[in-house]
Formats: C-alpha cells, sequence, structure tokens
C-alpha cells in the first residue's frame, strides 16, 4: 500500500487492467477519494491511485520555508516511475495543479492529463482576472486568519468557497475530522498554489492532449481559472459538469468517469 522512496514514504494503491491512469486526489483527502470514480470505469484502467504530501501515508517533504509544488511533482513523478511506463494523469484540486507541474516538468512520461478544478489563481493574476483572483484571496485571508486564531473549523471557509455554503457541515463526522486534522497541510498547499507561477506563454508550450473538467455549479472564480487553463494549454479540451460543484468526483462520479474515460481512450488510440 505504500513504498519507499529517498525523500519519504509514498501511498501506493492499483487496481484493474488496461492503460495505466495516475489519480492525485486534492487537499485533506486520501486516494480513497477515487473509489466512486473508479467503480464506474469498469475495469477499463490500470488505476494508480496515491496521497499528496502530509496526507494518508504519504511524508510531508516541505518546510515552511520551502514549500515549492516541485516537492510535490518529485512525488507523484516517484510515483509514475513505480507503474514502469507512461501514465494518463488525472489530478482533482490541488491535485490537478500538481499533476500539471509534472507534465510542464517533462521528467516523466505522461501520454494524457485531466485537470478537475485546479486553483490555478496565479493564472489568474497572470491574466490580469483581478476580481476573480482577489476571489480566491479573500478566502484564503479570512481563513488562515481563522486558523491562526484557534478555530477549531476554520477549514469550513475553504471547503465552503469551493462546495456552497453548508458543504462542510453536510459532510459525514469522520470526513470533517480529517480535514480539521489536516488543515495544517491545507495551508501549506495554498502556498505551494500561490508560489507556483503559472502563466499562458508557460502553458503554451505543453505538447499532449489535456481535458480540463470544471463543475457547472462550481464559483466563478474556479470556473474562470480552469477556462483559462483549457485556453492556454495548446491541445487541450474544456468541460463543465451540469449541476457539479467543486467535489464532482464523488457527487457526480458517474458522468466524471465517463469524460475522463473518453479523453483516455482517445489518447491512448493515438
Amino acid at each position: 500500500m505504500t513504498f519507499e522512496d529517498p525523500c519519504g514514504r509514498i501511498d501506493y494503491e492499483e487496481c484493474g487492467h488496461g492503460p495505466t491512469v495516475v489519480l492525485a486526489p486534492g487537499s485533506c483527502s486520501t486516494g480513497a477519494a477515487w473509489r466512486p470514480l473508479i467503480s464506474h470505469c469498469g475495469n477499463r484502467f490500470r488505476c494508480i491511485t496515491t496521497s499528496l504530501l502530509g496526507y494518508g501515508d504519504t511524508a510531508e517533504r516541505r518546510t515552511a520555508e520551502d514549500p515549492s509544488i516541485a516537492h510535490e511533482a518529485e512525488m507523484l513523478e516517484a510515483v509514475i516511475r513505480r507503474t514502469g511506463g507512461p501514465a494518463h494523469v488525472v489530478g482533482h484540486s490541488f491535485g490537478g495543479l500538481v499533476a500539471l507541474a509534472v507534465a510542464l516538468r517533462q521528467y516523466v512520461p505522461v501520454v494524457s492529463l485531466t485537470i478537475v478544478e485546479a486553483p490555478a489563481a496565479e493564472l489568474l493574476r497572470e491574466a490580469g482576472e483581478h476580481q476573480h483572483y482577489c476571489a480566491f484571496r479573500r478566502m484564503t485571508d479570512a481563513y488562515f486568519a481563522a486558523f491562526c486564531h484557534g478555530e477549531p473549523d476554520a477549514i469550513a471557509t475553504m471547503i465552503d468557497f469551493y462546495g456552497g455554503a453548508g458543504t462542510f457541515a453536510s459532510w459525514p463526522q469522520r470526513v470533517r475530522a480529517y480535514a480539521v486534522a489536516t488543515t495544517a497541510v491545507n495551508i501549506r498547499d495554498w502556498q505551494s498554489a500561490y508560489g507556483f507561477h503559472l502563466s499562458p506563454s508557460l502553458l503554451a508550450a505543453l505538447d499532449m492532449p489535456v481535458l480540463v473538467l470544471r463543475g457547472g455549479a462550481s464559483h466563478a472564480a474556479v470556473q474562470r481559472a480552469n477556462e483559462l487553463l483549457s485556453q492556454c494549454l495548446p491541445r487541450a479540451a474544456l468541460a463543465t459538469i451540469a449541476g457539479a460543484a467543486h467535489f464532482m468526483i464523488a457527487t457526480h462520479a458517474a458522468e466524471v468517469a465517463a469524460v475522463i474515460a473518453e479523453h483516455i481512450g482517445r489518447a491512448a488510440a493515438r
């Protein structure tokens, strides 16, 4: 269920047969987040799941002085190497940003990329989308301040920004508890995300099939950030899951699985 890397332990689990698909979850989560989607794939793919740094059994390797997303990318690259061959990479939320970093670094063979609502706030800033960028910043400023003041459910601010008012309260107690327990790790994730420079010129150099997914009911800033991603990536397609918000890999697993499977199928055929 794990393997040892020179920089620490990494979650690793696989199931199914077919083209290799590496699934990177978002923050406050583990590889188990992908189970609903995997169940809808009908054993068509060899699915590899992992957890990001500081979640599950994956060791943290970032520090307050060095929260670079490069550390996340190195971990996911180790997972891809472990699979033994080229992989289709799928990332949700912060995992989508990490998957994008891996694709841009070009250190491991990636056949196709799927990004599910990456928090690409820095692309909004670079593109002059100040209203949407400030929406991200206002949320994280309020969230960080609440955590610093000792509010135990500070992370609810972030969860409800993504899923809509009341999302955090609607989650099962064990899921809320894990989010609360990993709040400090999530804050570091945001430091990594804000430190990840993204520009249209950088993205224009990525020559691979990319699917960008967003939810039709997601926050406007999240929708716009991912729309920009699709516009800046030369071989990208944008798909919107009607009625879905940020946590669509759980709430709309069948629809998301179908769109991703079609994308991977086309890329594998090529």
